[in-house]
């Protein structure tokens, strides 16, 4: 492959019947088969300016280039793990079922050395520094001295900070890329409050202080339920533990370490086993104060916005309504937000 001709988004923009090359790094391969028995891959590829699916049918070819030279390769018998990789592909633009189909018909290892897999990888849209500087002004704005202490405590002292503020929020769904916890949380935590402010007008009143260290520390236990690096990975805990259980675990250890007292313990502990909502969910109890009620419902709000975004994001320009998507029981309409 001598030649890339352009990024995902604009590989993205193209009609029906065109061929295309472009670079990225391999965010999920599995293998299926069609209704003949035949076999292929289901490839998802991403850069720093989205994502693409597409398939690899049986007579793709398939090449490595890392040394220098190009010769076939096995994917299944090729000896390392493809997913992770920068890959160029050569690819044309078909239809299935009235949606643009991606047919990658030639796939090529690239030198990752020239084509570090680290410069494909999805970052946060939004700047690090921004970030950064409204996570601190949520936590400065907090009026509970040992709420605000064990915060900075757990964050800096005990050295979360550099994984929490790099780590993915999700491998697929939302957020899923380097920064996306921070910027998930630090937009619930900012979403809750707006919510509660609200309420509290309304003469429903809502400890604030509980509210937005429940929402910063919600997801924590993602940190050690997923692999960031290349791409954001479901590890061995994360699987058979889950988030949830990992974060509870996280939070109790810091709080035993601080001396937290008990009631603000109870009251934060509640909001992180109770975020998603329902039990089927994966939650083990379900929200029963205003600060739990209103995180949940603004973590959930926050994962769908960022859901319908990465759809709408894949959906060809012919169309405006997805596909069925079984994850949230509907299709997805682009509506005028995104025009």
């Amino acid at each position: 492959m001598k030649q890339i001709s352009m990024n995902i988004k604009s590989v993205k923009q193209l009609p029906k019947n065109f061929d295309f090359q472009t670079v990225g790094m391999i965010t999920r391969l599995s293998t299926r088969t069609d209704r003949n028995g035949n076999m292929f891959w289901d490839i998802g590829i991403g850069d720093q300016s989205g994502d693409l699916e597409g398939k690899a049918w049986g007579n793709s070819s398939w090449y490595n280039t890392q040394g220098g030279d190009k010769f076939m390769i096995d994917p299944e018998n090729c000896g390392f793990k493809l997913e992770g990789m920068t890959v160029g592909i050569v690819g044309h633009i078909g239809d299935f079922r009235d949606q643009l189909q991606y047919n990658f018909n030639e796939i090529y290892i690239l030198d990752q050395n020239k084509y570090p897999p680290k410069n494909y990888t999805k970052r946060s849209p939004l700047s690090q520094e921004f970030l950064e500087q409204t996570f601190k002004n949520l936590i400065a704005e907090i009026s509970n001295e040992e709420i605000k202490n064990f915060l900075n405590a757990v964050f800096f002292k005990h050295n979360l900070w550099e994984k929490y503020s790099t780590w993915p929020a999700a491998v697929l769904l939302h957020h899923a890329y380097s920064g996306g916890l921070l910027e998930h949380s630090v937009s619930v935590a900012i979403g809750a409050k707006d919510l509660a402010k609200h309420y509290d007008d309304f003469k429903n009143p809502v400890n604030m202080d509980i509210l937005v260290a429940g929402a910063l520390l919600h997801d924590i236990g993602k940190i050690e339920a997923y692999n960031p690096s290349p791409a954001p990975s479901v590890n061995v805990a994360g699987n058979v533990i889950e988030h949830i259980f990992l974060g509870y675990g996280m939070f109790m250890k810091f709080a035993q370490l601080e001396n937290l007292s008990e009631n603000i313990k109870l009251a934060i502990a509640h909001i992180i086993i109770s975020h998603h909502g329902r039990k089927e969910f994966g939650s083990p109890v379900l929200p029963g104060t205003p600060e739990a009620f209103i995180v949940s419902a603004v973590d959930d709000v926050d994962f769908k916005m960022s859901f319908w975004k990465n759809q709408i994001e894949n959906l060809s320009p012919q169309n405006d309504v997805t596909e069925f998507q079984s994850l949230i029981e509907r299709r997805l309409w682009r509506g005028t937000s995104a025009q």
